[in-house]
């Protein structure tokens, strides 16, 4: 399954696909960072806060479901776990698969909305009042370009690869 369509949103189009437009080209910026690397140069921290290129996935995967999932939808959903912490079992085949999964759950949350407008079923996050759905897909946006822009780094410091 492709993680994102990467052509720019027709001028024409409304704010809604707009903004999932350049939500779907981060993401799949992101997933293509992890792809062809060797699985345990993928798994080590690049920096001395322990960062991994899987461990932003593994979060990335947590922000989708914790903000439109659940905060969203109100879907009872557990999210294990925020942080960037690989488990020994987790392979980097299994985190880039739970990220397609939890994009395409998002992406069925956001289709399935008619208003930008509509306030959460839940507050989620560091507040707990319920945010718009604009508000979330501007938040998803500004959160996976900034982990983008550290997965450009901890690929570059890996093998020496640049550009998506």
């Amino acid at each position: 399954m492709e993680i994102a369509d990467t052509r720019p949103p027709a001028l024409d189009t409304d704010e809604k696909a707009v903004l999932l437009s350049f939500l779907n080209y981060l993401r799949g910026t992101v997933a293509a960072k992890a792809e062809g690397v060797d699985e345990q140069l993928a798994r080590t921290p690049g920096v001395p806060s322990g960062t991994s290129l899987l461990g932003l996935i593994k979060h990335l995967t947590a922000a989708e479901l914790n903000w439109f999932v659940r905060g969203y939808a109100g879907a009872d959903i557990e999210i294990a776990d925020l942080s960037m912490r690989l488990d020994e079992d987790e392979s980097g085949v299994g985190v880039l698969a739970a990220y397609r999964e939890a994009i395409a759950r998002a992406n069925e949350v956001i289709d399935g909305a008619d208003e930008l407008s509509s306030l959460a079923a839940r507050g989620t996050g560091r507040t707990p009042q319920p945010h718009t759905l604009r508000w979330i897909l501007v938040h998803m946006i500004e959160e996976t370009a900034r982990h983008a822009g550290h997965a450009d780094i901890l690929r570059e410091q890996m093998d020496g690869a640049v550009g998506r």
